[in-house]
């Protein structure tokens, strides 16, 4: 369940005043968890934090990173007994869990096996048939694996975990608390399109994001929305620039925990909106398995969540479908 990247960007991120008073804006960017990341916050002391949060997600890395052999989920994969759990691992479990629960399995982090046989995860890939689907369904399931005392548990030693679905929208969540430990009322934090913001922006307004419209090529890149946007998080995932195509036949990143294969329905990218990004992380994967019609039954569901999905019209052209709640916060719609 490795995720796309669908690019959110960031409106209007020129320092100016604000009231008569000017604000104090630092600007941090740079490469981080396999991607990037882009960090705006308001610090009076005139000072940045840069390499302290620098430090922390480099710290989030040895625990979430299936990149890193010696981080605690890759140790966990390949059935270290010596592995200690730490506070991200647990926290990052123990809410793909819920989210599991809640969705009915659409989001489920033991689908790393088949993830990386389609060639979306961190091994190299298969031939995929339907024989080894099967076989690797045997052993998938958010209720195979639990933590007990000090231990992961696993029914079946071959299940594997891909937190890439909720871990980067954590590391948000993780930058953004810190900065509020050390006082800062003003911040948007974005790691690979993920982003969690309080209070306003340079400008001296709510911050303004942009979400794009489902263009394969990047350079091709055009807003479809703008979000006013303030004390929130954001996630996008979409299938329409992570693919490959096999003998006419595309097969998208995104991949049903329930049969093993990818999705070809018509939901071309979910934007999720959550108190934390973490949520707003796993759910816009969830919602990328599930389709428009039961996510915005989920979004509905629940007070704290709020969705803008888009969708591909019979007659090719775009379809924008959104919860009552972003109604207020929609700045411009195309």
């Amino acid at each position: 369940m490795k995720r796309i990247l669908i690019s959110c960007i960031i409106v209007g991120a020129l320092c100016t005043s604000c009231k008569d008073q000017p604000l104090i804006f630092h600007f941090s960017e740079g490469p981080i968890h396999g991607t990037s990341f882009h960090i705006t916050y308001e610090y009076p002391q005139n000072k940045d934090l840069d390499q302290k949060f620098l430090s922390l997600m480099k710290k989030f890395e040895l625990s979430l990173s299936t990149y890193l052999p010696e981080s605690v989920v890759s140790r966990i994969n390949s059935n270290d007994p010596d592995v200690e759990l730490d506070t991200y691992f647990r926290t990052v479990f123990k809410r793909a869990q819920q989210i599991s629960t809640r969705t009915d399995g659409a989001f489920d982090i033991t689908v790393a096996p088949l993830v990386n046989a389609y060639g979306f995860g961190f091994t190299e890939r298969e031939i995929v048939t339907d024989a080894r689907i099967e076989e690797l369904l045997s052993i998938t399931g958010y209720q195979k694996i639990r933590i007990q005392g000090d231990n992961v548990i696993k029914d079946d030693p071959r299940l594997m975990l891909d937190v890439s679905a909720i871990a980067k929208g954590y590391s948000v969540d993780i930058v953004a608390m810190f900065l509020e430990d050390e006082g800062v009322e003003n911040y948007l934090v974005e790691i690979g399109g993920e982003m969690r913001c309080r209070g306003i922006n340079p400008k001296g307004i709510p911050w303004q994001v942009g979400v794009d419209k489902p263009i394969e090529n990047m350079l091709e890149r055009q807003i479809l929305i703008i979000l006013s946007l303030t004390d929130i998080s954001l996630a996008t995932s979409g299938n329409y620039r992570q693919f490959y195509e096999e003998n006419n036949v595309k097969f998208s990143h995104t991949i049903d925990p329930k049969t093993g294969r990818p999705v070809t329905h018509n939901l071309l990218s979910a934007t999720v909106l959550a108190p934390d990004c973490m949520t707003a992380d796993a759910y816009a994967t969830a919602f990328m398995v599930l389709g428009l019609e039961r996510s915005m039954e989920l979004v509905n569901s629940d007070p704290d969540l709020e969705g803008y999905f888009i969708t591909n019209a019979s007659d090719g052209t775009f379809k924008s479908t959104y919860s009552e709640g972003l109604e207020a916060i929609l700045e411009d719609k195309y």
